[in-house]
């Protein structure tokens, strides 16, 4: 046991691993009463992060023969106790140079994390050094490393020493799915190659809408504006806008194409996000021309058609109420989010009816209840528990979660015998406490019905009311991690790393 594994233990790709590694060491107490302590020099990587800093220095020395506890050395550039830090950041620079383009790879992302602590900018400083002089090759490995921090740094360093030219960096800007990579080589491939064909054509492919837009707004300075009309109709609002201002630039006005796009309500063939792109830069009298396309045959032409109506501000609660029942779910969620602001001016009943009709589609039982959530009152609250047992499981979740965080209107006017009933329905979501409270700031009198043990101190909706009291109804948090046993959760980092050391000793004390 010299250290040998410990990435694999770890797992070498994660730079927050060896931080928490070098934290859990000095936290774990893992030898039995009665048991010797080991001698922290016959396991490195334990020396490396002990809390006695002579220990940590004296362990320095042996990194050389253990490459694997490189990443510890890094951590202790940025170690309180200056002549440990003395001595790490002397060993650095060399073993830096010397290390392998995978270990590179791993230390660069290490290096990074720990640059944002007080005394952590030695390890950047050097590695940026390193790399400032390195040739084009050494960089090659951080280009296609799967953190996104690295990346951003390896592209930046690239760009700054303008070793990667126009098509290369445009197929970066293109590919990579981090949107900061996308900004920073697409400016950097116009800047090298602005008219280039196979610069602009790149970029105007690529699916990620930074790249797009850039390509778009390219065509302007290549003078092909007119070659901008496809994008009019992209999905991402950024490029139909730079599309519109490349038209303009060439002398063409956008909204007569749009209108003519939007004009027969019967072309199977009208781009999905045409309506919305019209409605972006139309007129209210605009609306004539939306209306009809309601009733497109595209699912995604009607619930653009409705987005682009809401866009101009023309809401027509009749004449939208009915695409509530729509069998495109995107249809109806863009007809819930117009109606939002007029949620209380629909009928009541009728929500209640969709929301609850287990014949209704799923999106339709949604998109009902969150209108009447945006009701408030006690009217929420009436949805809510008339949910809470539906066949919709999604759905009661999200009821009983919205019955814990519900508070009552101030001075509004509602039944307090009805809702002393919604209240009884759902009081095993409460603590005793917290539903005594909750009555209480309702204005009704007397105790709940007392079915079970009064609860601690607590607040409906908040963290601690969840975290203190479930009654039988109530519903784990959907954000505990639940392992593939039966229902055993899943330990943390911190404690697999304290595992991994606690087995350590253990095999030394043996």
């Amino acid at each position: 046991m010299h250290g040998a594994g410990i990435k694999e233990a770890l797992g070498a790709a994660d730079p927050d691993a060896w931080l928490e590694f070098d934290e859990e060491v000095r936290v774990v107490r893992p030898n039995e009463p009665g048991r010797r302590s080991p001698d922290p020099a016959r396991v490195p990587a334990l020396a490396l992060c002990h809390r006695d800093g002579r220990v940590r220095e004296a362990a320095l020395e042996r990194v050389a023969d253990h490459p694997d506890l490189l990443p510890l050395l890094v951590i202790r550039t940025a170690d309180w106790a200056e002549p440990v830090r003395a001595r790490a950041r002397g060993l650095l620079p060399g073993l830096l140079a010397a290390a392998g383009p995978e270990s590179l790879v791993q230390l660069t992302a290490l290096v990074l994390r720990l640059s944002r602590r007080e005394r952590g900018g030695f390890a950047l400083e050097s590695l940026t050094a390193l790399l400032r002089s390195a040739g084009p090759a050494r960089l090659e490995p951080l280009l296609a490393s799967p953190d996104r921090r690295t990346r951003r740094f390896a592209y930046g360093l690239a760009v700054e020493r303008g070793l990667l030219p126009a098509d290369r960096l445009a197929r970066a800007a293109a590919e990579d799915d981090d949107a900061v990579v996308q900004r920073l080589c697409a400016e950097a491939a116009l800047r090298s190659g602005p008219t280039r064909d196979d610069v602009i054509l790149a970029l105007v492919r690529s699916r990620h809408p930074a790249a797009r837009s850039a390509g778009v707004t390219a065509l302007r300075r290549a003078g092909r504006h007119d070659e901008a009309r496809p994008y009019l109709t992209d999905r991402s609002g950024l490029v139909r806008a730079c599309a519109r201002y490349v038209l303009r630039q060439g002398g063409i006005e956008p909204l007569p194409l749009y209108r003519a796009l939007c004009a027969d309500p019967a072309d199977h063939g009208i781009p999905a996000w045409a309506p919305l792109g019209l409605a972006e830069c139309g007129e209210a009298a605009d609306a004539a021309l939306l209306w009809p396309l309601t009733g497109h045959p595209v699912p995604s032409v009607r619930a653009r058609a409705v987005a682009g109506l809401r866009l101009l501000g023309r809401v027509d609660l009749d004449r939208l109420r009915p695409l509530l029942d729509d069998p495109a779910p995107a249809v109806t969620r863009e007809t819930a989010t117009t109606l939002l602001p007029w949620a209380g001016r629909l009928p009541e009943d009728r929500l209640l009816n969709r929301a609850t009709d287990d014949r209704s589609p799923a999106h339709t039982r949604r998109a009902a209840f969150r209108l009447l959530r945006a009701r408030g009152g006690v009217a929420e609250l009436r949805a809510a528990v008339a949910l809470l047992d539906g066949p919709d499981r999604a759905l009661a979740t999200l009821a009983r979660s919205l019955i814990q965080q519900w508070e009552p209107p101030v001075g509004g006017h509602h039944d307090p015998a009805e809702l002393d009933a919604l209240l009884d329905r759902c009081a095993h979501l409460f603590s005793g406490y917290a539903l005594l409270r909750l009555r209480s700031r309702a204005g009704l009198s007397g105790r709940p019905r007392a079915d079970g043990e009064p609860g601690t101190a607590g607040e409906p909706g908040t963290a601690r009311e969840a975290a203190v009291v479930r009654g039988p109804g109530a519903v784990a948090d959907p954000g505990a991690a639940v392992g593939p046993g039966a229902g055993s959760p899943v330990p943390s980092r911190s404690s697999r790393v304290g595992a991994i050391i606690r087995a350590w000793v253990k095999r030394t004390n043996a």
